[in-house]
């Protein structure tokens, strides 16, 4: 397993990418047949598989156990912010809000975090 973050090919990414949203929706392990129905890739689920195994042994996906599908590994997740997530520009209003929310003295850190998670919830 490496810890090296490589770029990926569009078909790695593209798995990768559904692994993570799927995980993240359901919070299950996400199996090859579920990979090639929502995709978009029009590959078998065992050609899936075989990706697959390919992210695991790179480091982006682990499987919990042998009959399991996979899980994004913390690796796989920041190659998913760094290279595939879109960044959103935050427009001036949004920015001036976060801005005034997040105006504290240094001394309470403790505030500031409460106050990051509701402007964040929000």
């Amino acid at each position: 397993m490496s810890n090296i973050m490589e770029l990926l090919g569009e078909r790695d990414t593209r798995v990768l990418k559904t692994v993570v949203i799927q995980y993240i929706a359901t919070g299950e392990p996400v199996g090859s047949r579920t990979v090639a129905k929502v995709s978009g890739l029009n590959l078998s689920p065992a050609s899936i598989r075989n990706l697959m195994m390919d992210l695991e042994d790179r480091g982006y996906l682990r499987q919990p156990h042998t009959s399991a599908g996979r899980l994004p590994t913390a690796l796989g997740f920041r190659y998913y912010v760094d290279h595939v997530l879109p960044v959103v520009e935050l427009g001036q209003r949004i920015q001036k809000q976060i801005k005034n929310a997040l105006d504290l003295p240094a001394a309470e850190p403790q505030e500031l975090f409460r106050k990051a998670s509701r402007v964040l919830s929000e």
